[in-house]
């Protein structure tokens, strides 16, 4: 199947994935645009954790103050070279990231950050719940497994779904980046001030 350098050029626009893997992914989808969308990112995710070993040690730290001037965040990403973290692709992904912790209120970046106190407050509070709510003592575990999960969704960066797109999460988003520009790339803390907290 032929496929159209115009098509290559919209999934390109859509993706900002390169002109060689857009066609591969096109000739893999059978020419189907949203198919494709999902081969790139499968192959991003793949690629992704390729690269999760290497060492970020350049990056930035930006900060970003919401309009009206009473929520702000500072936060860093890191990646493995100065090249990239002057690209404006790297910088875009910052400031976004940047956004969502303003928009999100996350407590951390990722899951094995919260603190074991913490998790065992909330798995107490959901058990009690079940209870309270009549639940079989026999499936409450389950219950609180799957309020935990959800909790993670709320409270750690990384699980998040993404602002601008809640189909997909915050590491999707990592994982985007990483496929585009090539290197492995980390969220490596963040703060979000608020007037009067």
């Amino acid at each position: 199947m032929a496929i159209s350098a115009k098509t290559v050029k919209e999934l390109r626009d859509k993706t900002n994935a390169g002109m060689m893997d857009c066609k591969k992914a096109l000739e893999e989808s059978g020419g189907d645009l949203e198919k494709a969308v999902e081969v790139l990112r499968e192959k991003g995710i793949a690629k992704a954790a390729k690269k999760s070993g290497r060492t970020t040690n350049e990056g930035i730290v930006a900060s970003y103050i919401h309009p009206g001037d009473k929520l702000g965040v500072l936060l860093e990403v890191n990646c493995e070279t100065d090249f990239v973290a002057k690209t404006d692709d790297f910088k875009n992904l910052v400031h976004d990231i940047s956004m969502q912790v303003a928009a999100a209120n996350p407590l951390v970046v990722s899951r094995e950050e919260l603190p074991q106190e913490v998790l065992e407050k909330e798995k107490q509070i959901y058990k009690t719940q079940a209870l309270n709510e009549g639940k079989p003592e026999k499936i409450v575990e389950k219950i609180i497994e799957g309020r935990i999960e959800k909790y993670y969704k709320e409270v750690c960066l990384l699980e998040q779904p993404f602002i601008r797109d809640q189909d997909k999460s915050v590491t999707d988003l990592l994982n985007e980046a990483i496929a585009t520009l090539g290197e492995n790339i980390t969220i490596k803390r963040f703060s979000r001030y608020r007037l009067g907290e």
